[in-house]
């Protein structure tokens, strides 16, 4: 192409990659989706719940002989007073992180690559949470007390402590539970609807027009529950900082070394949004295996953007990593240099726990670098080994933070080694065991893509659609 004599090269094509492949219509989107809660039961699903209904149970099993038994049955010492129950239960919040990332923050900034993963981020967001607060539960040994957390009039006079973070927990952790059910709720209304009026059962029909709440899909109907929708993430954005920010206080507020630090809140919130994505990976990519037809609603597009946050936040985590060894080298404070250079750095190779930490900066730190190449990002083998690295990275981190400053502290006089007992270690598979049953249920009985917000990235949808051209 040539203007006066200069030659200009062809414009070259902008045009973002489609976030449904093929151009599927609506009514395949709402057909296939659909189709996975309409059909028959499949083998695969009663065979899998064969597999996690005993392990939830034998997890029940120890919870009840814990409870039974009291907190002695754990490997729980002096001065390990936490150990197993704290880093499950902060992993396992961090897990529920990343579900009201992708449906509130991704949805205020506009990303609309997030329509195809909230519905199932937003499930394990809740299975997650109701994991996390098996632990803090039974820690307190005499459950049936704990009603004592509540600012409620007692006869005892027994009011709870607002100033420990223990209790900011309490409310945290309860306020972003509500309001997580409230936003899964109100996404799964019109999707619900459809299901009622697709269904061929009587049941079906009754029990889905419950939930309903009465949907007609009026223009009404649209404009209230779109301003629902949009108060609810801006309700729910804060608690993504306020929630991991509150728990990551629980060791901030002491003065402990290896604790009293500053870079907990950002460090915890970034590693909670870390490993939040690589669990969502971890359940996404085998569902999209096992439904085929997901696999034009569930791109690589979309596990090419959840790479590249696991690998800004994986990076994050280490660069917190990194400056808490340089801030205990450059403070010479020789309690908090002995933690991370003796306790569990160890480059002499001394400490107790130092296999721990490795793991954890392998895990954390190493593995995402792969995903600064494209072809690794869009490679779903990798990709999914990678998000199994973090997961088991993540929980590391947790345990390296409790137990090694807990084991070692400031007397080597009360210095004491930390082993896990049988009875901990079931009861935290066991919560796998919960959390997959509960997502299986979900797979199951409820769409695990939200049909009408994956309809509204279609070009079928665009209102302007053939128009751009004139």
């Amino acid at each position: 192409m040539e203007k006066s004599g200069v030659t200009l090269e062809t414009p070259v094509d902008l045009k973002r990659p489609p976030l449904v492949d093929h151009n599927r219509s609506l009514s395949w989107i709402t057909d296939k989706v659909s189709d996975i809660v309409e059909q028959p039961t499949p083998k695969w699903w009663l065979l899998a719940l064969c597999f996690t209904v005993p392990i939830a149970l034998m997890g029940l099993v120890c919870i009840i002989y814990q409870i039974s038994n009291g907190v002695g049955v754990w490997g729980e010492n002096h001065p390990n007073g936490w150990a197993w129950d704290i880093t499950n239960f902060v992993f396992w919040i961090g897990i529920g992180h990343a579900g009201t990332l992708i449906s509130a923050v991704l949805f205020l900034t506009r990303q609309k690559w997030r329509t195809s993963i909230n519905r199932a981020a937003e499930a394990m967001t809740l299975f997650a949470v109701v994991c996390a607060g098996i632990f803090p539960a039974i820690h307190i040994g005499r459950f049936w007390n704990a009603y004592f957390l509540a600012p409620v009039p007692n006869a005892n006079g027994i009011w709870p402590n607002f100033r420990s973070p223990l209790l900011w927990d309490v409310f945290a952790v309860s306020t972003y539970f509500t309001v997580s059910v409230l936003f899964w709720f109100v996404g799964l209304i019109p999707d619900l609807a459809t299901l009622r009026d697709r269904s061929k059962s009587r049941i079906g029909r009754f029990m889905y027009g419950i939930f309903a709440l009465g949907w007609r899909g009026s223009n009404r109907h649209w404009r209230h529950y779109e301003m629902a929708y949009l108060l609810l993430a801006g309700l729910s954005t804060p608690l993504v900082l306020s929630v991991h920010s509150i728990v990551s206080f629980d060791f901030a507020t002491s003065v402990l070394p290896g604790w009293h630090t500053t870079i907990f809140p950002p460090y915890f919130v970034a590693g909670a949004i870390f490993g939040g994505f690589a669990m969502v990976l971890t359940i996404m990519l085998p569902a999209a295996l096992i439904f085929p037809q997901l696999g034009d609603l569930i791109t690589r597009q979309h596990v090419d953007k959840m790479a590249k946050i696991i690998l800004l936040t994986g990076s994050i985590v280490g660069y917190a990593y990194l400056m808490e060894l340089f801030v205990a080298w450059y403070g010479a404070n020789k309690f908090e240099s002995f933690t991370f250079f003796r306790a569990r750095a160890a480059f002499d190779g001394t400490g107790w726990y130092q296999w721990a930490y490795w793991i954890m900066m392998f895990c954390n730190v190493i593995s995402p670098q792969i995903f600064w190449f494209k072809k690794m990002r869009t490679n779903y083998i990798v990709v999914f080994i990678v998000a199994q690295f973090v997961n088991v990275g993540m929980w590391f981190e947790r345990f390296t933070i409790i137990v090694t400053s807990l084991a070692q502290d400031y007397l080597p006089s009360s210095w004491g080694h930390y082993a896990p007992s049988l009875t901990e270690k079931l009861t935290f598979i066991g919560t796998f065991g919960i959390f997959l049953t509960l997502f299986l249920l979900f797979m199951r009985f409820l769409p695990m893509i939200a049909i009408s917000e994956v309809k509204l990235v279609t070009p079928e949808a665009d209102p302007h659609r053939g128009h751009d051209k004139h």
